[in-house]
């Protein structure tokens, strides 16, 4: 069925729960009640490995930068040893230009926010109330940047049956001729699907068809257990036109507390961008960017994050099994897990955190209602596996004792 102007969530005054923070959510549902167990926390995706060696001597070393404000567009090794991370892990056209191709971020969330503000501002106008076309499930600050930037927010529902990636061929034409900005989540948050260049090409061609841009989330793309998946960049042509790719530190290298990430790409948006982000955003610290820079020229620490990531996986493949539709994800650290034979997601969330101690994340508050009422994360929870492999198997033996 045809993706139209109207296969959106109903809109309202923006007050409604569905507009409100999942864990805010999480935290009300769970608030009345106390964990059946010592509790072990599977909702947040916030890295629990060690923190690089490196992280202390790097900012004991610039700590006098602290003294000075920052330049909005990143200091010039953090925005080169970005590049070259990129050409080195990706299969580029052609290697980005860290002069004008590549921005640092406070973390990918703070970026993809603003985002869609500079890609109103990209675009200029369009036919009709200009759109943002988003995953569903999705990262909420997709939805909070369509809102900001006055645009409409374009639920495109993922499920199993479009392997958890947006139909693209179920867009109508009218609904992408108005649309502002497409973001991507790849690897996806939360069931871990992964887009293969063929996705990217025909998602680009679209773009350059109807004049939007591409606004590619790859925060998860260091976090794999076996391919590793591919960017964006890859397939937007030698001047990266109408693609933007934003990645982030958190994941990668166990630093969601230093809020350093990037963007990069379409030389046009990111100029745009900095001139945003000059008057709207703050400057990513000096001796934080020193710390990047180091960590994006080295690997060693992110293969044994990956290889803590594979046991845990292995340990799911294990614990898990077959049950509740279980597939082990392709990329990313998340488990999506289809509990709709036992209940609502919501009791299902309240059942493991008063009898397991085990506090999941409800799938239906990772989503969006499309018009006909269907929720594409209701039935499902979703598992952040960031404790270490000790916790986390025991976590998995109380859910699959818990459920059955």
């Amino acid at each position: 069925m045809a993706i139209t102007a109207s296969s959106r969530a109903p809109q309202d005054s923006g007050s409604s729960d569905s507009e409100r923070s999942p864990f805010v959510r999480l935290n009300e549902l769970l608030a009345p009640h106390q964990p059946g167990k010592p509790l072990i926390t599977l909702a947040v995706g916030e890295p629990q490995h060690p923190v690089p060696d490196f992280v202390g001597p790097v900012l004991a070393k610039h700590i006098a930068d602290f003294g000075r404000y920052p330049a909005n567009k990143g200091t010039d090794p953090f925005r080169t040893a970005a590049g070259a991370w990129l050409s080195s892990r990706f299969k580029l056209p052609r290697p980005l230009d860290p002069e004008s191709e590549i921005l640092v971020l406070n973390g990918s969330r703070e970026g993809l926010f603003l985002a869609a503000i500079a890609a109103a501002r990209y675009v200029g106008p369009r036919p009709g109330k200009p759109a943002i076309l988003m995953p569903n499930p999705f990262y909420p600050v997709y939805g909070a940047g369509a809102r900001a930037a006055a645009c409409e927010p374009v639920y495109l529902p993922t499920t199993v049956e479009n392997g958890f990636l947006p139909d693209l061929d179920a867009i109508d034409e009218a609904t992408l001729a108005r649309t502002v900005a497409f973001y991507l989540a790849s690897p996806a948050n939360p069931q871990g699907s992964v887009a293969k260049p063929d996705y990217f090409r025909r998602l680009k061609q679209l773009a350059d068809r109807y004049g939007f841009v591409i606004l590619s989330d790859e925060c998860y793309s260091e976090i794999y257990t076996r391919e590793a998946p591919g960017s964006a960049l890859e397939c937007a042509g030698p001047d990266f036109t109408r693609v933007v790719a934003f990645q982030s530190l958190s994941k990668r290298s166990n630093l969601p507390g230093l809020r350093v990430g990037f963007a990069a790409g379409d030389k046009r948006f990111i100029g745009m961008f900095l001139e945003l982000r000059n008057i709207a955003a703050p400057q990513v610290p000096v001796p934080l960017q020193h710390v990047a820079t180091v960590a994006y020229g080295d690997e060693a620490h992110v293969e044994e994050n990956r290889r803590l990531y594979r046991i845990k996986f292995d340990l799911a493949d294990q614990i898990i099994g077959d049950r509740y539709g279980y597939r082990r994800p392709d990329a990313g650290f998340c488990v999506w897990l289809n509990t709709s034979a036992l209940g609502d997601d919501v009791s299902i969330t309240l059942k493991l955190f008063k009898e397991a101690g085990v506090r999941v994340v409800p799938g239906s508050y990772l989503a969006r209602f499309q018009p006909d009422g269907f929720n594409p994360g209701a039935g499902f929870i979703r598992l952040a596996l960031v404790q270490d492999g000790e916790t986390t198997a025991q976590a998995l033996h109380r859910l699959v004792e818990t459920l059955g």
